[in-house]
């Protein structure tokens, strides 16, 4: 990427940082995030959630 175009979009939010509520918002989602990755990590993806071919001969 450019770097001038991050140093401008800094610039501007240096100038208008995002609201309380913004910043809130998205450490929600990404500790919702962590909290997924960590629960497939420690206990595994859930077999009837795998997806599975119907045409598929045992």
């Amino acid at each position: 990427m450019n770097i001038l175009h991050w140093l401008i979009r800094a610039k501007g939010w240096a100038r208008n940082p995002p609201s309380e509520g913004r910043v809130k918002l998205v450490f929600g989602v990404i500790a919702v995030c962590l909290l997924l990755a960590g629960w497939e990590w420690a206990f595994g993806f859930p077999d009837w959630l795998v997806p599975t071919r119907l045409d598929a001969k045992p």
